[in-house]
């Protein structure tokens, strides 16, 4: 029950549903270059070839195994997958691509530019008197340290030519269209992708829209409507994942015990700070086993913590599913949260929940049902 509620919050803001739905009613109409980056590149740029014409110039950018097959079929098209969340290679190679398709696109070009969560790894540029170990370190180091994400982007543009509106100043065409998904706190599209898809102040005067058109606030609201259909009341719907994730996990512990029965939905990305030698696991598979543990003793509370993009930090699982009864049933949850193992345990419990790529990425849902 709890992954039908969960699902139901992702496929509506699935990229190729969310841009087919924002260019309806014409407004994809003369659009003569796309461009796409983030993890839901591929859903977005599959629909916006099938609404503005499938013989335009294009260019997807997205994770390494997010790309799909199908779009190889358009002979205009370049995919390029990179590596997420520290940059690799193929980033480098990916910013260069992305700033020369979108500065060579010619004066009357009308560029169609979709950017999701994922975009700041995937796509960059860099000063001549930084390198490519430079960036992976400094990234690595800011994930350890558990920055939120608005600390990490900030950083990130300081240093970047394609972040903080530098793309779209370099574009020389007739009018550009930016359509976001939003994978940050606020929906700022100053920190999406770091600002990839930010008009930058020299052209606020010209032909350029920016657009979001899927976000957690939209997921947890199809979440809703789904725990409608299955007759279950949503006690509460809250943006609040944020902050550290054993802080998360207390305060969301506490709202559950002491509320009614019911569902509950909470969104957001919460922190972790990791030891020098991490294990297995990502930020929600943290949060569902420090979840156990401070619901443990209580009984018929059910929990469902997972990335909307189906990914979960370095690994291959979206996040974990766990029950009151999890951390007295199974031992070892103490150690491998200190770890930063919690995937490890999960597999334990049975708990790993895994999806692959969903199309989309903002932030993460979390679905807890008290019986």
């Amino acid at each position: 029950m709890l992954e039908t509620i969960w699902r139901a919050g992702v496929d509506r803001v699935n990229g190729y549903r969310a841009v087919r739905e924002a260019l309806s009613h014409g407004r994809g109409e003369g659009i003569t270059h796309i461009a796409a980056v983030g993890k839901a590149a591929s859903p977005m740029m599959r629909a916006a070839l099938e609404t503005c014409g499938t013989n335009l110039a294009a260019l997807v950018v997205t994770k390494h195994g997010h790309g799909e097959v199908g779009l190889s079929n358009h002979p205009a098209l370049t995919v390029i997958e990179a590596g997420h969340p520290v940059p690799d290679e193929k980033s480098l190679e990916a910013g260069s691509a992305l700033i020369d398709f979108v500065a060579g696109a010619g004066e009357n070009a009308r560029l169609l530019l979709l950017v999701s969560g994922g975009a700041s790894a995937l796509a960059e540029s860099l000063p001549g008197d930084m390198t490519l170990e430079d960036l992976q370190a400094m990234t690595e180091e800011m994930l350890s340290q558990g920055l939120d994400i608005h600390r990490i982007n900030a950083r990130r543009k300081e240093i970047s030519g394609v972040k903080g509106g530098k793309l779209l100043a370099r574009f020389g065409g007739k009018s550009a269209l930016v359509l976001l998904i939003s994978d940050v706190e606020g929906d700022d599209i100053a920190v999406i992708g770091s600002g990839t898809g930010m008009v930058p102040a020299s052209r606020q005067a010209d032909d350029m829209e920016t657009h979001i058109i899927a976000s957690n606030a939209l997921a947890r609201e199809a979440c809703t409507q789904a725990a409608d259909g299955l007759g279950l009341e949503v006690i509460v719907s809250s943006e609040n994942l944020y902050g550290d994730v054993y802080d998360v996990a207390a305060d969301l512990a506490r709202t559950v015990k002491s509320g009614a029965p019911g569902l509950y939905i909470f969104g957001g990305e919460p922190t972790v700070k990791l030891p020098d030698e991490p294990g297995e696991g990502g930020r929600n598979q943290a949060l569902a086993v420090a979840f156990a543990r401070e619901i443990a003793g209580e009984r018929n509370i059910h929990a469902l913590a997972a990335g909307t993009d189906g990914s979960d930090g370095p690994t291959g699982s979206a996040g974990g599913y766990v029950t009151a009864e999890d951390w007295q049933r199974f031992a070892g949850g103490a150690a491998a949260l200190e770890a930063a193992d919690s995937g490890s345990w999960l597999k334990k419990t049975g708990g790993l929940f895994v999806t692959g790529p969903t199309g989309t990425n903002v932030m993460d849902l979390m679905a807890v049902l008290k019986c």
